[in-house]
């Protein structure tokens, strides 16, 4: 039987996933021809893992604007997406138009236009989106959705969703690209894209209206200024301000990210380490949202990215009972070291409070890998052999889609300080 041919293209710190994956575990099946990113020098890191790390034969190097010209040569079946946010949908969509399956990292775009042409490519050239939602793939995430599933607490009525981003993970999204909006449709899209998911697949449901806040209350330059702090710096390589700093991030002193960063900014300019108290920052880091769903139920969303702690707590009330899950989780920073860091567990606990009955917990079996591991499954589920899923886990590009539609609608209620109905925003 013939390989499946991959490209993947934007090669940055969470590339490695996806590429090591089909490199290594699924290498008799899968192969990865070829690398596009807009530098060269990251492109030749990645080239450098796969044959340093897997003895891989040497996969060819594309620059962003020669995408047409790799398909052409590659003739690949599969396009992996893992370029930065804003881009995506022109990576899926010209993939698709040129006869390419697609597997996109999460979130599959990041406004409701973007979403909107992606949906219609979709349909015009028939071609398959797979958007990687690893989260569903966590025991204790798969353990809410079985409860559910089983009537468990009956009809879920209310939702209270808290998610803690620390301050070397959240801090994190305040260095680098995703600071500016317009690149990351900021962390309700880029990263509660994982959260709304889960409450999509957990209930069954999608979101019908949406009303929000959010406000940059931490980080930026006022912010800490109002605060007391007088020392401030651009970015913390070679910046005597920045030494003592632990929001400081020391890129020489990661390999991984000195390579993939440090050495590559000649190429682009882009900059891995700015500081998080700097101006030019147009995300949020304090996010809360009110969300009605189809299914008639309610929830209460927070999201902050300061937070002493790392991990989440989520709530679920029922017609016959309540179900309350907390995880604490591993602290990292993105592409900083090894992957099986992300979402790796420090605790967790799960217990079931029925109507009129005795409260218990529920056990979770954990395997090996990241998210607990989930991430093994979800990478079998895209490159292997997939086993019959009764939790339904895979996500289709309505799923990616439906999941994105809530932050992209929380932006546009904390604009406008209106709530938005999801049906307005696109046609399916």
């Amino acid at each position: 039987m013939a390989k499946k041919r991959y490209v993947q293209v934007g090669v940055g710190g969470r590339a490695r996933f996806f590429y090591e994956a089909v490199a290594s575990t699924y290498g008799e099946t899968s192969e990865i021809t070829a690398f596009c990113d807009v530098n060269m020098t990251r492109l030749k890191y990645a080239q450098k893992i796969l044959k340093e790390k897997h003895n891989y034969p040497e996969v060819a190097l594309y620059l962003a604007e020669d995408f047409d010209k790799m398909i052409e040569e590659q003739k690949p079946d599969y396009v992996i997406v893992t370029s930065v946010d804003r881009t995506h949908h022109k990576y899926i969509i010209r993939a698709m138009e040129l006869g390419c399956d697609v597997i996109s990292e999460k979130p599959m775009t990041v406004d409701n236009v973007k979403c909107q042409e992606i949906l219609d490519a979709v349909k015009r050239t028939g071609k398959h989106l797979r958007v990687s939602f690893n989260y569903r793939y966590a025991p204790h995430n798969t353990k809410v959705r079985e409860l559910i599933m089983n009537d468990t607490i009956g009809d879920v009525k209310s939702v209270h969703f808290e998610w803690m981003l620390n301050t070397q993970h959240g801090a994190d999204y305040f260095r680098r690209w995703h600071r500016d909006k317009r690149n990351s449709g900021g962390l309700l899209v880029h990263k509660s894209t994982h959260h709304f998911d889960l409450v999509n697949f957990w209930l069954g449901t999608k979101p019908k209206q949406v009303f929000a806040y959010g406000e940059l209350m931490f980080y930026g330059r006022e912010n800490a200024e109002n605060r007391g702090v007088t020392k401030f710096y651009s970015r913390a390589y070679g910046s005597e301000n920045a030494k003592g700093d632990p929001f400081a991030l020391p890129l020489e002193d990661s390999g991984s990210l000195k390579e993939l960063y440090l050495n590559a900014e000649a190429d682009d300019g882009y900059i891995r380490d700015q500081s998080v108290f700097g101006d030019g920052i147009s995300i949020e880091d304090t996010m809360n949202v009110l969300v009605k769903y189809e299914s008639g139920a309610q929830m209460s969303y927070s999201l902050t990215a300061y937070s002493p702690r790392e991990g989440f707590r989520v709530v679920f009330t029922g017609t016959k009972g309540r179900i309350e899950l907390d995880v604490t989780e591993q602290n990292y920073v993105n592409g900083g070291g090894a992957q099986e860091n992300e979402g790796a567990l420090k605790s967790k606990s799960l217990k079931v409070y029925p109507m009129w009955g005795v409260p218990y917990d529920v056990e979770i079996e954990e395997k090996t890998g990241g998210h607990g591991g989930g991430d093994p499954v979800l990478l079998n589920d895209i490159f292997g052999v997939p086993e019959y899923d009764p939790f339904n886990r895979a996500a289709s590009h309505e799923d990616g889609a439906m999941s994105i539609l809530t932050g992209i609608a929380a932006n546009k209620s904390i604009a406008t300080g209106l709530p938005v109905n999801v049906k307005d925003l696109v046609e399916f």
